[in-house]
């Protein structure tokens, strides 16, 4: 059996009235309120990620993206599907744990990508 106590544990996720929020609550007492809008750009599936870190894309045009629903996966991650009809990343427990202990460096990155390629939220 796993030790779940070195795991994050989501106690809650919950999707805001308007659909372009998501907030997790961790059993550590922590809690991330994402917009719908960096777990798109960030979503952990390959088609946003590559294959390796080089092959990463930056997702432009998201600003009005909303969460559709959640799927749970197994006991260890969400399938988090969005407006725009992307639904193959699996967000984990432990990368929704990290993305938000790094969201405010993950969206400067994001915001920076974008500038400098010449794309527009």
């Amino acid at each position: 059996m796993t030790d779940q106590t070195s795991e994050p544990w989501p106690t809650e996720l919950r999707v805001a009235k308007d659909r372009r929020n998501l907030l997790v609550l961790f059993d550590d007492g922590s809690s991330y309120d994402f917009t719908a809008e960096l777990l798109r750009v960030r979503s952990p599936s390959a088609e946003v990620q590559g294959h390796s870190p080089d092959q990463r894309v930056t997702v432009p045009g998201k600003k009005s993206v909303e969460i559709s629903r959640l799927e749970p996966v197994g006991n260890y991650a969400v399938r988090i599907v969005f407006s725009d009809g992307h639904n193959t990343g699996l967000f984990s427990w432990s990368y929704l744990k990290e993305l938000g202990e790094h969201k405010d460096e993950r969206w400067a990155e994001y915001l920076d990508e974008l500038s400098r390629q010449g794309l527009s939220r």
